[in-house]
């Protein structure tokens, strides 16, 4: 045998359950950081390389979710998870993304400005 068979389980994440633990992480994290929620991931990383293990271990547990947590697992590990975040969904930084916010509301709000 290659390996200890896993006990079938009945145990089943679902999106909700995730996003709380995932979100008990995060508190975890801001706490950490005296109330910046980007500063510190130490329990975010932890709980997606839990997830990752998990999974390949028993993948069961996961049947009725599809989140791929070896990708979320890299955008956190980079120097900044923020941008990476912001990058990979909207192809710009977080800065560039509200800068851009900001111009469309601008414009918005003055479009009588407009010659």
């Amino acid at each position: 045998m290659k390996g200890l068979m896993s006990k079938p389980t009945n145990f089943r994440y679902d999106k909700e359950m995730i996003f709380a633990e995932f979100n008990d992480a995060k508190a975890k994290d801001t706490k950490l950081a005296k109330g910046d929620d980007h500063k510190i991931y130490t329990n975010r990383i932890k709980l997606l390389k839990e997830y990752i293990d998990l999974e390949k271990t028993m993948p069961e547990v996961f049947e009725y979710v599809n989140i791929k947590f070896d990708k979320l697992l890299n955008l956190y590990l980079t120097p900044n998870p923020r941008d990476a975040f912001y990058k990979a969904f909207f192809g710009k930084t977080f800065a560039e993304k509200k800068a851009e916010e900001g111009y469309d509301d601008y414009t918005e709000n003055n479009k009588e400005l407009s010659f």
